[in-house]
């Protein structure tokens, strides 16, 4: 792992990343939060672009990546999200939500961020994210699932110190 000058954690592991800015933010102000960090990990490419998908994104987009697939019948990725949650005292828990599913050949559909519109999840067979409404992606998107985990744990904890 390792950290810019302005305390940017760069690592290949979205959980990393989200637990160091979560223990970060909680020491400058000394409150509970959560912090997420999420990336595009593709099979073919090695987990490629992993954490690093917004600067991929930016730099080479959709069409880079698909480019970088052309041939390849290994389509398989996910989409993964790591929520750490922070008391503001040091307690520090990390949260892991994973969407199965393939980069399809051509981008479809104008919905959502990023690489939604070249990514078909397992759960919505023949539609990428892109061509989903923001309530049918919610329902089994790598971030819901990683913030019901955290949910469940916070309510469950609460339950234990009441």
């Amino acid at each position: 792992m390792v950290k810019t000058k302005d305390q940017e954690v760069q690592d290949d592991d979205v959980q990393n990343i989200a637990k160091a800015s979560a223990l970060e933010a909680a020491r400058r102000c000394r409150l509970p939060l959560i912090v997420e960090d999420a990336g595009l990990f593709i099979e073919a490419l090695n987990g490629f672009p992993g954490p690093y998908s917004k600067y991929v994104y930016q730099t080479i987009g959709m069409e880079g990546i698909l480019t970088l697939l052309k041939g390849n019948q290994n389509r398989k990725a996910c989409f993964k999200s790591a929520v750490a949650f922070n008391d503001g005292k040091g307690m520090a828990e990390c949260f892991v939500g994973v969407v199965e599913g393939t980069i399809i050949e051509k981008p479809r559909g104008v919905d959502g961020f990023g690489f939604d519109p070249i990514f078909e999840p397992k759960e919505e067979p023949g539609k990428t994210f892109g061509e989903l409404s923001v309530d049918a992606k919610n329902r089994f998107s790598h971030r819901s699932w990683a913030l019901r985990k955290f949910a469940e744990w916070y309510l469950n904890i609460n339950k234990v110190f009441k």
